[in-house]
């Protein structure tokens, strides 16, 4: 496919999600007054939308490996992080509604900011570290109670293809925290959808999810370690060949999120 295909597929995957963003962030006002489930369940058809606007027009497929491995318990899921595609996938594809752990600045974005402020998610304030992870914990624990998901990204920031940023273990303490199972995901989406890359690519995203990991009896760094263990593993199984390679010395980026605490 030539670059001025590649530019102009872009481009109309582009307008045609701003409009959208614009559309249903209006609308999800008129959903506020619905039941929480229900609320969400509206809301990520925006979602839905855009991953199939992403496939029909861009042609980024997805597949995912090991989805058996989701128990219906409470779980906190730890993923590899690539792209902005995969915020956008995890919302509609897991069992039970999620809750990010995001900065929260990203409320005040027009139109997108607001119809997160909407959801049961949990913003922190990234300059008070402590502050923000004894948040994430008294917050989590109120959402996992209600039955939804936490998920967190360990390396804190998008993470460029064939490289690895430093895992915090935010996540990992949290789990401990709270008792709950941790389940890792890998995933190779910037391949497609790169980190601060206008143009988008066609291929196949592939998720893949590991067997859940029980905190009983470890640490978080030991926890944090496993994890990391399988998902960095794991990516060198999905990703495209030549991207990781035996002599591959880990990218240590620095996190911008509780996982950093």
């Amino acid at each position: 496919m030539s670059r001025i295909n590649l530019f102009l597929r872009s481009l109309a995957f582009m307008m045609l999600m701003t409009i959208a963003t614009l559309i249903w962030a209006t609308m999800c006002f008129l959903f506020a007054p619905f039941p929480y489930n229900q609320r969400y369940y509206l809301t990520t058809r925006w979602n839905v939308f855009v991953i199939w606007a992403a496939k029909a027009i861009c042609g980024i497929r997805y597949q995912i490996k090991g989805y058996e491995n989701l128990p219906d318990a409470p779980v906190i899921l730890l993923s590899k992080h690539q792209s902005a595609w995969e915020t956008i996938f995890y919302c509609f594809t897991m069992r039970r509604p999620l809750v990010y752990v995001f900065k929260k600045e990203l409320q005040y974005i027009p139109f997108f900011g607001w119809g997160i402020a909407l959801l049961r998610m949990i913003p922190i304030d990234r300059s008070k570290t402590k502050d923000a992870f004894a948040q994430v914990v008294e917050h989590g624990r109120k959402r996992l109670a209600d039955g939804q998901w936490i998920i967190m990204f360990p390396e804190g920031t998008r993470i460029p293809v064939g490289q690895k940023g430093k895992y915090k273990t935010g996540g990992a303490r949290l789990a401990v925290e709270t008792n709950t199972t941790v389940v890792p995901i890998a995933m190779n989406s910037g391949e497609c959808w790169p980190r601060n890359s206008f143009i988008k690519k066609p291929g196949v995203v592939t998720v893949s999810i590991g067997q859940p990991i029980s905190p009983e009896g470890l640490t978080p760094a030991e926890l944090m370690q496993r994890v990391e263990n399988w998902i960095e593993s794991e990516m060198r199984e999905i990703s495209s060949p030549g991207i990781y390679s035996d002599d591959h010395l880990p990218n240590t980026l620095e996190a911008a999120t509780p996982d950093s605490a």
